[in-house]
């Protein structure tokens, strides 16, 4: 039988085998996913909308995404920015009275997005 402090034991040594950048895009993705849920674009959820949520969950991923830019590289980092910014051009659509160009959910950390 496996004790609480094998198991902590085992998961650390399983996550200190997983390269950063795939620990930093699973974080985005997560959270790429949930602010789609709240901007009801899930297929099984399209009536859901909170747009609350939506927006603390965009800006924490536009600042995962900028701060970790340079060491995710233009290969993996080009598409989480494109996911990014299609949540925000989706955001200020579902805004019945949307942000001004620069003022929307993570603006601050890409810039003003523009559909």
């Amino acid at each position: 039988m496996s004790t609480p402090d094998h198991i902590a034991a085992q998961a650390g040594r399983d996550i200190a085998e997983v390269p950063a950048v795939e620990v930093i895009s699973t974080a985005a993705v997560h959270l790429m996913s949930a602010a789609a849920v709240h901007l009801g674009l899930a297929e099984d959820l399209p009536e859901h909308r909170d747009l609350d949520e939506a927006r603390s969950l965009i800006e924490a991923l536009a600042g995962l995404i900028t701060a970790a830019a340079p060491s995710l590289g233009t290969h993996h980092a080009g598409p989480l920015r494109d996911g990014l910014k299609t949540l925000q051009l989706a955001f200020r659509e579902a805004s019945t009275i949307p942000d001004a160009v620069g003022q929307g959910p993570g603006e601050k950390y890409t810039g003003p997005v523009y559909s």
